[in-house]
């Protein structure tokens, strides 16, 4: 019976695989092909990953598979192709991120057990029982969920729930992250995440020495016992890109505390740290702390823990410390065939035959020696545990046949542990229809202040305009006129938030507010009574048009499109649902945990707090609902003059203000009407250049 919670270890590599395994891993997961977050890692070829399964499998091992990347219309078929492939090789799960992955495997292969990756920003109960509710037997929440956070979803939710316990936190919410993608066309959502919060900046001051986006590694190790009386169903250790001694160290100590109920000696806590920290460990996440305590940086100067390392690699190469037990029965009759059983104690046995035995011609085989031959299982995955003989007297029996009996059915019992789960697989459903192509798109207007909703704006008649719900909780009337106002929900929040934002969502729609705009999986659960259409938000990464179809069927209205898409990306997607863009505005970098204004004790009153890099670009910071910070990009995304966003078949093109004065938002909206070139320094966004 496996333990509660599962240990699960990375395995960026087949040497890592077999130091997670030689270490104590209940489960590894992996990256094999194009399409996981971490494209960077070795990962596996073809037939490294077909032995990685048979490794595993043989030894008890879950192996699960990270298809946990945004996928275009084009690349969703070799996903799927993939996925099929791991599928029939026996893969115990798909860890995904993609909404139309999601549903088409879902569909397609429907005995494939599937699991939502962290990239889905899943943190309340709502988000983990809509994930659950679409076929994800388990949900890995966010790193930034505390202890009160995780116990909750799991009271609430069906799903297993596994949580990250060790290893690098991001700044961002995964899944969220649009720096890499919008400064340097690396895309975090792709694999491909170039790590600029590692990089130093300045809250409201130039660049220096500080790192206030770089936060230290997590370390849950002294918490194991109170995540497996919660009912955490897995821990998770991250490292992916790490070397494989660190996998070594980092799994057979977490090992070692889940099979003995305790917390991490002083030596532990010592090797966890020598083998990677940034200036130590943090668990604030996890205690419902954060703060600037939380940050640090590895020393370029930080020695390598060579001792440890090589200790560690001796260990795992001599794979002898996963062995598995195996119980042999033999007889030796005369006149009939020798017969070898085998069994792992675990319901499998196996039942192999060799030569008639012949009758002695001077010393008779005896049971000790029979037993003794058949315990030789060096340099098999196995040990034997015990012998059971039925010997006739006087009969003979070479070693060699006594060997191979050992071998066929030590052999058989691995074919018998390892052979894949009979799945079915079933055609793919048809790409969905294009029913919902426009034209010229009709205008959107989001704000980040009310003011910035001015007369000389709503005169311009944008179809819809989306205001921050905690703003329309202080309003007592809306401003007459044919433009529909919608309520644009927190983009992070937590279950005890939810009473709360349910009565303002009341207050909205008394007020004649007849929409609601979704970025998170878990808004639907708080929308679906509250009496006004949902529509989709950017933070929903709509990548392809299966995720469109997914969220049609959902009940949403309309979707935003990933403003990582380029153009002709856009104009290809079949539209089964209205779709936007954004195409002003301030892209949204980063939606942070910690606030940096509070972190870095520089709050700026009466001017715009901004993070500077070394170059001087200033990066402005926006307070997000409950006291967390939203990084924008450091200048506008204008296309007013290109004209092109109005030929890729939207519903809808969103101006997005945040940081502009009230005077300059209508100006603005003026300009996009007349087609007018940007006025200052600007940016194409990712439409023309895409990301990696």
């Amino acid at each position: 019976m496996r333990r509660s919670p599962e240990l699960l270890a990375p395995a960026g590599s087949p040497e890592a695989l077999r130091a997670a395994v030689q270490n104590g891993a209940d489960a590894v997961y992996l990256g094999w092909g194009s399409f996981n977050a971490r494209r960077g890692a070795k990962n596996f070829s073809d037939g490294e990953f077909a032995e990685a399964l048979i490794y595993c499998r043989l030894r008890g091992v879950r192996v699960f598979l990270t298809l946990n990347t945004l996928l275009t219309d084009q690349e969703l078929p070799q996903a799927l192709a993939a996925a099929a492939a791991a599928c029939r090789l026996g893969v115990d799960a798909v860890l995904v991120q993609d909404w139309g992955l999601l549903d088409l495997l879902r569909r397609a292969l429907p005995d494939l057990p599937l699991h939502a990756s962290t990239q889905m920003s899943v943190f309340t109960s709502g988000g983990a029982c809509e994930a659950g509710g679409d076929g994800c037997e388990r949900v890995v929440i966010a790193r930034e969920c505390s202890a009160e956070d995780t116990a909750a979803i799991i009271q609430n939710c069906p799903a297993e729930i596994e949580v990250f316990a060790h290893g690098a936190l991001c700044m961002c919410y995964s899944g969220q992250c649009a720096m890499s993608a919008v400064l340097g066309g690396r895309s975090g959502n792709r694999g491909r995440c170039a790590q600029p919060c590692r990089l130093p900046y300045g809250v409201n001051a130039p660049a220096g020495r500080d790192h206030p986006l770089s936060l230290k590694d997590n370390c849950l190790a002294g918490e194991l016992g109170a995540m497996a009386k919660m009912g955490v169903s897995c821990v998770k250790l991250e490292g992916r890109m790490k070397r494989p001694e660190y996998v070594a160290v980092v799994t057979g100590i977490y090992a070692r505390l889940l099979a003995e109920g305790r917390g991490p000696t002083a030596a532990e806590s010592r090797d966890l740290d020598s083998a990677f920290s940034r200036s130590g460990f943090t668990d604030r996440y996890w205690r419902g702390t954060p703060g600037a305590r939380m940050f640090g940086t590895r020393p370029e100067s930080a020695p390598e823990p060579k001792k440890l390392f090589a200790a560690a690699k001796a260990a795992y190469e001599k794979g002898t410390s996963r062995t598995l037990q195996v119980d042999f029965t033999c007889t030796v009759r005369t006149g009939i065939p020798c017969a070898l059983a085998a069994g792992d104690g675990g319901g499998h046995t196996v039942l192999v035959s060799g030569p008639v035995p012949e009758p002695a011609r001077s010393r008779p085989l005896t049971a000790e020696e029979l037993e003794s031959r058949l315990r030789k299982t060096g340099g098999t995955a196995y040990a034997c545990r015990q012998v059971s003989v039925t010997l006739d007297e006087g009969l003979s029996l070479p070693a060699s046949a006594v060997n191979a009996l050992r071998r066929d059915a030590l052999a058989a019992l691995t074919e018998e542990r390892t052979r894949p789960p009979a799945r079915r697989e079933l055609p793919p459903p048809p790409p969905p229809e294009n029913a919902c192509e426009a034209g010229a798109p009709l205008w959107t207007v989001s704000a980040a202040r009310l003011d910035q909703l001015s007369p000389a704006l709503l005169e311009l008649n944008p179809a819809r305009v989306y205001v921050p719900l905690e703003l329309l909780a202080s309003l007592s009337a809306l401003p007459e006129g044919e433009t529909e106002w919608c309520a644009s929900l927190p983009r992070v929040w937590r279950d005890r938030d939810e009473p709360q934002l349910k009565r303002w969502l009341v207050h909205a729609r008394s007020l004649g507010v007849t929409g609601a705009l979704a970025g998170n999986i878990g808004h639907l659960s708080l929308l679906r009574d509250s009496g006004l259409y949902i529509y989709g938000d950017f933070g929903l990464n709509v990548f392809n048009s299966r995720s469109l179809e997914y969220l049609r069927r959902k009940g949403l209205r309309s979707a935003c499109v990933s403003f990582e898409l380029r153009f002709s990306q856009i104009r290809d997607l079949r539209k089964p649902l209205p779709a936007e863009a954004i195409v002003y505005g301030r892209l949204p970098l980063m939606i942070t945990e910690n606030c940096l204004m509070k972190n870095s004790g520089s709050c700026s009153c009466g001017r715009p707090n901004v993070l500077r890099d070394r170059t001087g670009a200033a990066f402005p910071l926006l307070p997000a609902y409950g006291h967390r910070t939203e990084i924008q990009n450091d200048r506008p995304l204008w296309l007013a003059d290109l004209g092109d966003y109005r030929r890729l078949g939207l519903q809808y093109a969103r101006l997005r203000f945040t940081t502009e004065r009230p005077e300059e938002c209508p100006r603005i909206f003026r300009d996009y009407l007349e087609g007018a070139p940007a006025r200052g320094e600007f940016t194409r966004g990712l439409y023309k250049r895409g990301v990696e």
